[in-house]
């Protein structure tokens, strides 16, 4: 069974709102990241220009994060980028 287009969002801003909150992540966090991501581009379906733009740097976050050697200071520095996309996948109104 495949998670509709509102699931997914949902599904993949729980995962960036958990590690930027707790600032921890496992590879098949990010994998999955950058599976939903990939899907979420593949699809099609999403209509909000702002979520469009971010991503493929959503996508290249998690490309990154799953071969770093130091998953905290990965995430660290992606402090604003977590906040950015975060608020914009809240703004899109499927979450």
């Amino acid at each position: 069974m495949s998670l509709s287009y509102s699931d997914q969002l949902i599904l993949l801003n729980d995962l960036l709102s958990e590690q930027h909150e707790s600032v921890e992540g496992e590879v098949s966090e990010y994998q999955q990241i950058k599976r939903l991501v990939k899907s979420m581009i593949a699809n099609e379906q999403l209509t909000d220009a702002q979520l469009n733009k971010l991503l493929p740097e959503i996508y290249h976050y998690s490309v990154e994060g799953a071969s770093v050697q130091n998953v905290s200071e990965h995430i660290t520095t992606n402090q604003t980028n977590l906040q950015n996309w975060i608020s914009a996948i809240n703004n899109t109104g499927y979450s």
